[in-house]
């Protein structure tokens, strides 16, 4: 994959983390800052030894709510090392539009960041989850999500695998 589709593709994500927080403007949006973490699990066996199939990452999430259905979220995820078979963590921006109040579900796109390098492709995801407002300001989000993801460009030790990845997530955030 060539420089241009990289910053191509680098270019759609930050328009999108860009409207996200532009949408920010709109009067009365509330926006929830907070932290979290994910296990991942792979969808198809892998049997390399240096290749995890599963595993804990952890998140930083913003989100907007502009409406009291629609949120905007911006996370970024870091994985350890050892996910796809790298030696130094990787890091996983990602962009959802979610629907819903307490339950909820959405749909994002994000990609990995791994070495000074974009990922070849970016991941699309589905996710399922609970927004429980625990304080009036405080919210607990328990969440699931399947990623139809490749992981090349992360390495060469996953240039041939393509498997999909579900994982469970919690995050809590802060409104203000």
């Amino acid at each position: 994959m060539g420089v241009v589709s990289r910053w191509r593709r680098a270019g759609i994500i930050a328009a999108v983390l860009i409207m996200v927080l532009a949408a920010g403007a709109v009067a009365g949006a509330e926006h929830r800052l907070g932290g979290g973490a994910h296990y991942w699990k792979t969808v198809n066996k892998i049997n390399l030894a240096k290749v995890d199939e599963s595993g804990i990452s952890w998140l930083v999430s913003y989100q907007l709510a502009p409406g009291s259905l629609v949120k905007l979220e911006a996370d970024l995820e870091v994985f350890p090392k050892r996910f796809a078979g790298t030696e130094h963590p990787v890091y996983g921006p990602t962009a959802l539009v979610l629907v819903g109040r307490t339950i909820y579900g959405g749909l994002g796109i994000g990609t990995y960041y791994y070495d000074g390098e974009l990922a070849d492709n970016p991941f699309y995801l589905l996710r399922a989850g609970v927004d429980f407002e625990l304080l009036p300001t405080l919210y607990l989000d328990i969440n699931a999500n399947y990623r139809w993801e490749d992981w090349q460009g992360l390495g060469e030790a996953v240039k041939d695998i393509d498997t999909d990845t579900i994982t469970l997530g919690a995050a809590v955030r802060f409104a203000f």
